[in-house]
């Protein structure tokens, strides 16, 4: 059965007769479940300007769900919440039913997309259909840049929704880097004072002021999106730097990239006390903005000229640090350099493969100065995921070639004025991706080091900014690729049929519209 949603259902079957829904509709539901039907009022009538104010049509109640295999992996938040659900629409009305309010709230994401795909001049008329579904993997997110341009709360909203919108839980904050400092840590004042200042080139800074991260903390926790705060170190400190000379080398070091940035080598040093003080304070600082998350990540990555040891010692008791505080690690994947727990998260990024590098001759050549520090890196990067399952650490697929939304869009867009934008947008190092090629993809079937969802934490995609100047940059490199994200992290379909997906995907826009958000229109998609 083909029914306009995205992440694909696990079963969907029709029984006979569709249902009517207007603006005499309204939910039935019980206190417990107040809180999802909220959210689903106000987002359908911002998905579809449809306003639900009646009292019957729809039944949404708590229940138990079969048919769909136990999730794998493991949660931002620490839970085992079911997120299974079901959804039965036939002539009589609707229902949907999970063990949880989180799987009640999922099932009516799906319920919001069929109203959504489905509305005419106020009234929708819903397909019958029988689903029962439930996600493949527990860690389903985006890692977002806010550094290197900062992006303002109502900004980091909308992309909340977008998540909430395709079943996606986590948002990743990547709140530190060399570009400038994002996150207040009162006993360090100068962080948001002097290190905040700017972003990447003449881009104006920011930070959030704990008051702006619990408000959105809390805003993501109301859509069941669990925020992830990443502290970078030991590298990517040259905003720490910046702010407190005293903390790093004493002949820093750059790398011209060739994108406007530089390539920062000086690192924290773990053998000097200060260092040791300086991270519990941040520690201190950030770890209660952030109650729902069960997880800090800690970085790891990129450690220009940093010994091998001295970045394992760094790393051992940077987590060590984490743990006594009560939370568990995740890292960029570099982490499994050093010594790990089997609690411990890794994250897989680095699938460049060093052997094949060059076999492209279109692919644009890195400066010259910088090509020896990547062959490197990719060097060692090989031996990483290998090593963090060895150790008994789960892993995060976040691979560039899949899931780095940076990457230019190789599908032209059927509005002119996007052509430009995506001539400007996405480091060209990489390579333009198209649609079809995010979804081209399995993690189990595809990663060279991975043969089991058991060695899975989850799926997540990265969005960095060298090369966005503002929300309409972000969105278009995030839309339409955050769903094609959903349909590898939820969906239990190994293998995704582009003609049919395509489909899908085009019956989102109308939403899009609605919200306006500004998404790619590719001209490989017939968007409705």
């Amino acid at each position: 059965m083909n029914l306009p949603l995205i992440p694909a259902p696990a079963t969907a079957t029709a029984p006979d007769g569709p249902f009517v829904l207007t603006s005499a509709s309204g939910v039935v539901h019980s206190s417990e479940l107040a809180g999802p039907v909220a959210r689903f009022l106000e987002d359908v009538e911002l998905d579809a300007g449809l306003t639900l104010t009646g009292d019957s049509g729809i039944h949404v109640d708590l229940g138990s769900v079969d048919g769909v295999p136990p999730v794998a992996g493991l949660r931002a938040d620490g839970d085992a919440l079911d997120e299974r659900h079901g959804l039965e629409i036939t002539t009589n009305g609707v229902r949907v039913w999970g063990p949880t309010p989180e799987a009640v709230y999922r099932g009516l994401t799906s319920l919001r997309q069929l109203i959504s795909a489905n509305v005419q001049d106020g009234t929708a008329v819903l397909p019958a259909a029988r689903i029962v579904d439930g996600p493949r993997f527990a860690w389903r997110g985006l890692s977002l840049d806010v550094v290197r341009t900062f992006h303002a709360p109502d900004e980091v909203r909308r992309v909340i929704d977008m998540l909430a919108l395709y079943k996606l839980n986590v948002l990743h904050l990547h709140l530190t880097d060399d570009q400038g400092w994002r996150v207040e840590v009162p006993s360090r004042p100068a962080l948001t004072e002097v290190g905040a200042a700017g972003a990447i080139g003449d881009r104006p800074g920011g930070y959030y002021t704990q008051a702006e991260l619990a408000d959105l903390v809390a805003y993501a926790a109301d859509r069941y999106v669990t925020v992830v705060p990443e502290i970078d170190m030991p590298g990517h400190t040259a905003a720490v730097f910046k702010a407190y000379p005293e903390l790093g080398p004493a002949e820093p070091q750059t790398i011209d990239v060739g994108n406007g940035d530089k390539l920062h080598l000086g690192t924290l040093d773990p053998g000097r006390d200060e260092t040791w003080v300086f991270v519990e304070d941040v520690l201190d600082a950030v770890i209660p903005q952030f109650p729902r998350s069960a997880y800090v990540h800690i970085g790891g990555d990129e450690t220009w000229g940093m010994a091998d040891e001295d970045h394992a010692a760094f790393v051992e008791k940077a987590a060590a640090l984490v743990r006594e505080r009560g939370k568990k690690v995740v890292g960029w994947q570099e982490i499994a350099r050093a010594r790990l727990g089997s609690e411990d998260v890794v994250q897989y990024w680095l699938d460049l493969d060093i052997d094949k590098m060059g076999e492209n001759p279109d692919a644009p050549t890195p400066p010259e100065e910088l090509l020896p520090v990547l062959v490197e890196a990719l060097r060692k990067a090989k031996y990483d995921a290998p090593k963090a399952l060895e150790q008994g650490a789960k892993l995060i697929v976040s691979p560039v070639t899949w899931l780095y939304f940076d990457r230019p869009h190789a599908d032209a867009s059927s509005d002119p004025s996007q052509e430009q934008a995506r001539e400007r947008l996405g480091l060209q190092f990489y390579g333009a991706a198209s649609i079809e090629h995010g979804v081209s993809w399995d993690p189990v079937d595809t990663l060279p080091d991975i043969d089991s969802t058991e060695q899975i934490a989850g799926i997540e995609a990265a969005i960095w900014c060298e090369t966005i100047t503002s929300s309409e940059d972000l969105e278009l490199l995030l839309l339409p690729r955050i769903p094609g994200l959903a349909e590898k992290a939820w969906s239990h379909q190994t293998a995704t049929n582009w003609p049919e997906y395509a489909v899908r995907l085009g019956q989102q826009s109308p939403t899009w519209r609605n919200r306006r958000w500004t998404w790619l229109h590719s001209t490989e998609v017939d968007w409705k």
